[in-house]
């Protein structure tokens, strides 16, 4: 049994532990339900969405935000994607909400918001292109990386409407849970950031569960 589900009754057929900077790329069936366990607190996990039989077709920030009215995401908020048709819905979260704006990590990103020296650092993107690499089954390559999820991440939007990265708002043990409304594929970067605070300035890994609902 998964202790402390919103989903009792279910059994779970698949936990997977997902090391801080290391990808997770795997296929949700339509119906199943994926949990993203935040075992320490304060960790982002940058993921992609994509449908699994045409993944050209994947998440959509822009279609998610105007659709739903909030430019945060939490329980009963539907992910749609570029085609704005649903891919998935949070169906429990203990955070409270999850950013979908400030992007992830790159070597790019972070030379120009820190310093040249970090450029060599491990990010989201080399996580991301690493599965791709390993994982050429899953049919994506590096042209259908684009808008992701930072769960966990803490985003706030400034009166100017600007974005700053504070602190996180989770904590250990805190969840969100993710019903597949089709059959999609899951890519998660648990992020390697040290320079900002999305962290906590120490990565630390995730469980990533997986059942039928």
């Amino acid at each position: 049994m998964i202790v402390g589900s919103s989903r009792t009754s279910a059994s779970a057929y698949r936990i997977d532990r997902v090391d801080s900077g290391d990808y997770y790329l795997e296929r949700i069936p339509k119906g199943h339900v994926v949990r993203l366990l935040d075992l320490e607190g304060n960790q982002a996990a940058d993921t992609l969405f994509f449908d699994a039989s045409s993944p050209t077709e994947r998440y959509s920030v822009t279609d998610t935000i105007r659709e739903q009215g909030n430019v945060y995401l939490t329980a009963g908020s539907v992910l749609r994607s570029t085609a704005n048709k649903p891919l998935l819905t949070i169906v429990a979260d203990t955070c409270g909400r999850h950013d979908t704006l400030g992007g992830a990590c790159a070597s790019e990103s972070n030379t120009v918001r820190y310093d040249l020296e970090k450029r060599c650092m491990h990010s989201c993107r080399d996580s991301w292109m690493l599965a791709i690499a390993e994982k050429p089954e899953c049919g994506l390559t590096k042209a259908d990386i684009g808008h992701n999820i930072n769960f966990f991440m803490n985003v706030p939007i400034t009166i100017e409407g600007g974005l700053t990265f504070e602190d996180g708002i989770s904590a250990p043990g805190k969840y969100v849970e993710l019903r597949a409304e089709r059959d999609v594929l899951m890519l998660i970067s648990n992020c390697p950031q040290l320079n900002n605070p999305c962290n906590g300035y120490n990565p630390t890994p995730i469980d990533v569960l997986m059942w039928e609902e």
